[in-house]
Formats: C-alpha cells, sequence, structure tokens
C-alpha cells in the first residue's frame, strides 16, 4: 500500500478553545458548551442555518470540518471529492439520553422527530456533505478509544483505490459537557508525513 500521503491541516475542538493547525482561533471559557459552540460559530464566520437545529455532536463535527476545509480554500458551492472517517467511543449517546428521556416520561410523552433524527453518529456526515458536496465515501467507527492505526490505514485505503483525492479524518466525542473534537485533511499535498506517530502527535497537541 502506497504511504507517501501528508496530513496538511488539522482542527481541535476541546476545553473551550478552538485551534487550528495547533494556533488557538477562538477561546472562551466562562461559556457552557451550548453557547460556546453558538459563539464560535459565529466569531469564525461560519454559514449554515441548519446548524441551530443539529444536535450538539453534530454541531461540534460540523464546526471542526467548516474550519478547516475553509482553510483549505474548499469551494462549497462545487463538488468535492473527499471521503469523510470520523470515529468516536460514544456514538451518539448524548443525543440517544435526550430521546430515551421523552419517552420515558408518561406525563408529557412526545419524542420529537428533531432530535429522533440525530440517534445515528453518522448523521453529522451528512451535514457536512451537505454545505460541501461530498458524494465521495463516509464512515463513521466506534472505537473504546482514539485508534490511529484505523484512521491511518482506511484513509490511505482509499486514496490508494482512488475513492476519494483527500479524505478529512479524525475523532468527534461530546457526552454532556465532555467534548472533544480532532479532524486533519490526508492527500497527496500537506507537509506532515501521514503516519501513527504523527497522527498521535497531532491528537494531544
Amino acid at each position: 500500500m502506497n504511504t507517501n500521503y501528508n496530513i496538511s491541516s488539522y482542527c481541535h475542538i476541546k476545553n473551550q478553545q478552538v485551534s487550528l493547525n495547533g494556533s488557538v482561533i477562538f477561546s472562551e471559557e466562562s461559556l457552557e458548551f451550548s453557547e460556546f459552540i453558538k459563539a464560535a460559530y459565529k466569531a469564525l464566520n461560519t454559514k449554515y442555518p441548519k446548524f441551530f437545529k443539529m444536535d450538539n455532536l453534530s454541531k461540534l463535527a460540523f464546526l471542526a470540518a467548516d474550519i478547516l476545509l475553509k482553510n483549505e480554500q474548499i469551494d462549497s458551492e462545487k463538488e468535492n471529492d473527499i471521503a469523510l472517517v470520523f470515529s468516536n467511543s460514544a456514538s451518539s449517546l448524548d443525543t440517544d439520553l435526550t430521546h430515551q428521556k421523552a419517552i420515558q416520561d408518561k406525563d408529557n410523552y412526545f419524542p420529537s422527530p428533531a432530535v429522533f433524527v440525530y440517534t445515528l453518529p453518522n448523521i453529522c456526515l451528512g451535514e457536512i456533505s451537505i454545505k460541501y458536496k461530498l458524494y465521495t465515501e463516509n464512515s463513521f467507527f466506534i472505537f473504546e478509544r482514539f485508534n490511529a492505526e484505523n484512521l491511518m490505514t482506511y484513509s490511505n485505503s482509499l486514496l490508494e483505490t482512488n475513492k476519494a483525492k483527500s479524505v478529512l479524518c479524525g475523532w468527534v466525542e461530546l457526552e454532556g459537557e465532555n467534548y472533544e473534537a480532532f479532524l486533519y485533511l490526508v492527500s497527496n499535498e500537506g507537509t506532515i508525513k501521514h503516519n501513527k506517530q504523527n497522527i498521535i502527535t497531532l491528537y494531544n497537541t
């Protein structure tokens, strides 16, 4: 398998900070997640009205992806040959719990279709795909912990078999106020070698 692929950019959202390629671009320490992510959306000039209807996991994934893809000057007005490979350990548990509470409330039983639609973790991939017109392969893996080996081998395979020209991949986890997004773009371009050690180093940055 060809391993001559490179990471061109990466994005973190965690600890009430947003960083791009290792530099903090937004920080607001006093806000809970729901307010923090809205403030980041506005401050970073993200434009996607459906954002406010998303569940929290999708907001987290979408904002990280949008920041990274805008930095790469990806045109959202034309089709882009970018695959998506995401992962986490909790699936869509945060939204699942919200949906379950509505089902268990016998006095006010009214499960919301707007909540139910997000009870699959890969729904966030759909939101990103719609914004950036991505019609290539997308996958969402569930692992006990961050799995750099899987991200490397799976995304390299997609590039090797010409299923995509680049791959946006990483880790997007959210449970209540515990959240973390780490996404990076891999292709033939870039200056950081796409290998397990470099992925782990960037993840821990």
